[in-house]
Parts: C-alpha cells; sequence; structure tokens
C-alpha cells in the first residue's frame, strides 16, 4: 500500500477518537537522549528535554529578548564587565530525599556559583564550558546576589547564559550521583523527572512546586505530564502522530513532506482538520563557500564569485526542493529574525548579468572554459545539482563531489576544499556569532573562518562591536560588516531556514521560536 493511501486510511480511522490522556504531552525524539545533565545539553534531543527540568538566571521569550528567570533583576555596569543578578528567594530544588527533612530547598547564589565551577571542571568535561570564556571570575555576595565578572565587553553575554549549560543544580545531589546524575536529574523547572528507559520511553510529571505564572496569575505548567518516544524512523513518528499517539512532529523531512505539504508550502485539506502548523525563521543559514586562499584562479576571481550568486533563482529552489520551506537568501550571512539582517545587501536572480560576468573573467583570465567544483554530502546532493545545472546556462562548468559528512567538516577546516556546501546555525542569538566567520583571527582550523576571508576594515569593525553598548548603533555596524563580506563574495547564501512544527488540532499554547526551543510550560491539551 502506498504511503499516502496508508495515511488516509490512519486519518479515517482516527479521526473520531478521544484523547484519552488530555493532560499529557507526547512527542518522539527520533535521535536518542545522552544526558539529563544540563552540563552536556549539546543538542536538541537533550536540550528540548533538559529544558523542562531546569532553568538559569535569565530565559529568553520568543523573540529572543532576555527576560528574567531565577534572577529577578540584574544590574549591569558602564563598562560592560560587571554583571550583578539578584535571585529570587521563592524558588525550589524539585524533592529529593536527600535535602532532609522538607525534602526540598530554596536555591541560593551560591548554588550558581557550583554550577558554573562545575561547567568549568576539567574533570566534568563539559562540551558548554566555552560559554564562560570571557567571563575572568564569578562569586556569590551572599544567598540572593551573585556577581559575574567579564574579561571584555561582550554585548551577546546575557544570550549565552539563556544557554542550557547555564543552568543551576543541586551540589548534594550532584555529589551523590556522580556521573549517574545524567540519569537521575533534580533541577527547579516546570515538570520533575520521572522515570527513563533509555531509548524506550522518558517520563516527566508537573513540577506542583514550580515558582513561575502566566500572565493571570495561574501557576504554571498546566500540563500534568510529559512523555517522550524514541522511534528512530521519521516516517513512523509521522504515521504516529497522523494516528494520535504523539502530539507533535517537529521539521520537515523527505519522506513525508510531499504527503502534508503542497508545493508552495501550505497544509494539504485532508489534514487541515486535525493538524496545526507552525513556521517561524530560524537562526541557520544554509551557504556555499570559497576558500579565499586556494591556487584555483576561478575561486580567486571577484567575478565567478558574484556570477554565482547572481546565477541560479533561489526561490525556485526552495519551492521544488523544499516545498516552499525557507527563505530565498537575498540578504546577506546573518539569517532573517537577527537584528543586522538586512535582505538588500545580497545577490539576486541575474542570469544576463552573471553571464557578463563570466565573459569578464575569460578575457582577463585567458581561462575560456571556467569550471569550478562544489564539494557536498548525500544530503544537499539535490541543491547542488539545481545549482549545477543553472550555471551551466550562463557558461560555467560545474562539478558536483559528495563525500561523507565527516570527511567535508574535516576538510574543510583544514583547507582541502576549494568550494564547498556549509551550514551555520547560532549558538547563542546575536549576529556576532555569524560576523565571527570572517574575522580574520578565526582562520579555521583554530576558528569558524572556513573560507579564510581577510579584510582589515572588517577586522576593526567586528573588535568595534565589542564595545559598542548603543543596542541600535551595534545593529547597524553589524549591517555594515555583513555588506562588507557580500560585497566581496566568499560565500553564496542559499536560504535562511525555518522551524516548521506540526501539533494536534487540541494542543494549545505551543509556541515558536527562532532558535528552536521546545518550551511546555505555557501548552494545554483538551479533548477535542
Amino acid at each position: 500500500m502506498k504511503f499516502k493511501h496508508l495515511i488516509f486510511l490512519l486519518l479515517l480511522n482516527c479521526s473520531s477518537q478521544k484523547e484519552n490522556l488530555p493532560s499529557v504531552f507526547r512527542y518522539n525524539e527520533h535521535k536518542n537522549i545522552g544526558s539529563l545533565d544540563p552540563a552536556f545539553a549539546k543538542d536538541n534531543a537533550d536540550i528540548w528535554a533538559i529544558n523542562q527540568l531546569f532553568n538559569g538566571l535569565v530565559q529568553m521569550d520568543e523573540n529572543l529578548n532576555i527576560q528574567p528567570s531565577i534572577a529577578k533583576s540584574w544590574i549591569i555596569s558602564e563598562d560592560a564587565l560587571s554583571y550583578k543578578f539578584t535571585i529570587r528567594n521563592d524558588v525550589y530544588f524539585h524533592k529529593h530525599y536527600l535535602f532532609g527533612k522538607d525534602s526540598t530547598r530554596v536555591v541560593n547564589a551560591l548554588d550558581f556559583e557550583y554550577s558554573f565551577n562545575r561547567l568549568l571542571d576539567e574533570n566534568i568535561a563539559s562540551p558548554g564550558s566555552w560559554v564562560l570564556n570571557k567571563v575572568e571570575n564569578f562569586k556569590a555576595i551572599n544567598d540572593s546576589i551573585f556577581h559575574i565578572k567579564l574579561k571584555q565587553p561582550f554585548p551577546a553575554f546575557l544570550g549565552l547564559l539563556t544557554m542550557k549549560y547555564c543552568s543551576v543544580v543541586p551540589k548534594e545531589i550532584v555529589s551523590h550521583y556522580k556521573n549517574d546524575f545524567r540519569s537521575n536529574p533534580i533541577g527547579t523547572g516546570p515538570f520533575k523527572f520521572k522515570r527513563w528507559e533509555e531509548n524506550i520511553k522518558l517520563v516527566f510529571r508537573k513540577n506542583e512546586n514550580y515558582f513561575e505564572k502566566d500572565s493571570n496569575g495561574h501557576k504554571l505548567p498546566y500540563l500534568e505530564a510529559i512523555a517522550i518516544t524514541f522511534l528512530p524512523d521519521k516516517q513512523s513518528e509521522f504515521l504516529q502522530f497522523v494516528q494520535g499517539n504523539i502530539d507533535y512532529v517537529s521539521g520537515l523531512d523527505a519522506s513525508y513532506k510531499d504527503e502534508i505539504l503542497t508545493a508552495n508550502g501550505k497544509l494539504r485539506d485532508i489534514y487541515s482538520k486535525d493538524v496545526n502548523m507552525l513556521r517561524s525563521p530560524y537562526l541557520n543559514t544554509e551557504y556555499l563557500a570559497f576558500f579565499m586562499d586556494s591556487s584555483i584562479p576561478e575561486i580567486q576571481s571577484i567575478y565567478i564569485r558574484k556570477a554565482v550568486n547572481h546565477g541560479f533563482d533561489r526561490e525556485k529552489m526552495m519551492i521544488y526542493l523544499r516545498n516552499g520551506i525557507g527563505i530565498p537568501a537575498y540578504g546577506g550571512f546573518i539569517p532573517k529574525g537577527l537584528p543586522g539582517f538586512d535582505d538588500s545587501i545580497g545577490y539576486t536572480f541575474q542570469p544576463e548579468k552573471a553571464k557578463l560576468l563570466i565573459e569578464q573573467f575569460k578575457i582577463e583570465s585567458g581561462i575560456q572554459n571556467p569550471e569550478i567544483t562544489i564539494t557536498t554530502t548525500s544530503n544537499y546532493l539535490s541543491f547542488c545539482e539545481y545549482i549545477q545545472r543553472e550555471l551551466q546556462k550562463i557558461g560555467l562548468q560545474v562539478n558536483v563531489d559528495v563525500i561523507p559528512a565527516a570527511t567535508l567538516k574535516d576538510a574543510k577546516a583544514n583547507g582541502k576544499l576549494d568550494m564547498f556546501r556549509a551550514s551555520w546555525v547560532a549558538d547563542y542569538p546575536d549576529a556576532e556569532n555569524y560576523l565571527s566567520l570572517y574575522d580574520s583571527k578565526n582562520f579555521a582550523p583554530n576558528g569558524p573562518n572556513y573560507s579564510h576571508f581577510k579584510n582589515n576594515v572588517f577586522d576593526d569593525w567586528y573588535q568595534q562591536a565589542f564595545t559598542e553598548t548603543n543596542t541600535l548603533q551595534r545593529e547597524i555596524l553589524y549591517t555594515k560588516m555583513d555588506s562588507l563580506v557580500m560585497a566581496e563574495a566568499p560565500i553564496v547564501p542559499l536560504f535562511y531556514d525555518e522551524v516548521v512544527r506540526f501539533t494536534r488540532k487540541n494542543i494549545i499554547g505551543l509556541g515558536i521560536n527562532p532558535i528552536n526551543l521546545l518550551e511546555l510550560k505555557h501548552v494545554r491539551k483538551t479533548n477535542d
């Protein structure tokens, strides 16, 4: 039976069923969770689960604005080096017998001092220790004041503190479980750990003592529980969603994208009764990069680099290959959704201009049959083949070389590829994270500047941005830097990704955000 016919029958069978567990939110994680310890919250699978169990000093709303969490307020010094956080006195760790008589206790500033020291502990070897690289020292002044001093101004620092690595953990519990804290987590979050059968099922229950309330003064969370399953196959996950056995699916997989969406990214009519679709800009830029230190004349030529940028239709590419999901990249490297983004500084589809640029290259170089090779992985072969076909129409010979992801990662870091496909997902929500790829001090393999782009004016502006405390002026500077990069065309932005979420109609309050964080404390589930 064909997949779409099976889907239709499943819809008929499940459309009249009532949900028997209205207050349990169920989702599948096709990638197994490695740890529930926030010090190891390195990928989405872990981060989504850990986000339900732990809190930090600050948090981020759906619009990437920094909001209070366990810190109810903070003061930043005029030189932007000193951060003083005032800790709430009504935040309790989840109950555990090791806390003694009351089975819990209030969080204080010393808990953050311990948690940050643990993040830096070489014996722990947390992959998140880098978030404190710009910190000179930190200290609990008393139970309610936590002080952090930076080595140099860093405007994005509060954004770093929203990462789950910076969550607070209780010393007495961690000391007891040691490495097994990964599967015995005790935090402060809206949900508390209940049961984990690894690679089978994970269950969280509502934290009755949670400190946050909604805008009407009602206690959060609304849900009674969260249940996570671990089906590795995305098609099987989608079938479970269609049957109503899970409430949520994230992302758009090739196995079902044409089944659920039209070519222009709209939800098909067959699903409109039972399914909601949410989509939003995602802080991820997909691009091709030129290695600027290459000895290949075509790669060295700004005519060829600009011709590639002008030589293919990004909008058509998104419709044919992504069902309209994703934003054609007509701006720079900074993605849509981040301050500093400008959709007027990039390249549009101008095939005649691209042809003239190639002719100019031929005249100046004497090379009559210009040729480039794009190295990619199998996942993005369709994109590179599309670009290959389009560029050949403007007179540029394009070869596509497919290699394993691990090989590509190593080769691009060591300058072994003249042109390659890449993507950059924000580690933290500030455009500086993207612009760091073009600072000459960050040449790979010692930094993320894989293209080996170098421009002295850019380097000066990049350093200036660290000391610019006026938010608007810093955003203007970010745009100028991005525009300068695009003028020299060391990259070819393809598209800015989007977060796509599908939920059952009875799920209310599930938002969407550019960092694709799963936030469930405001979610309700009805019987309808």
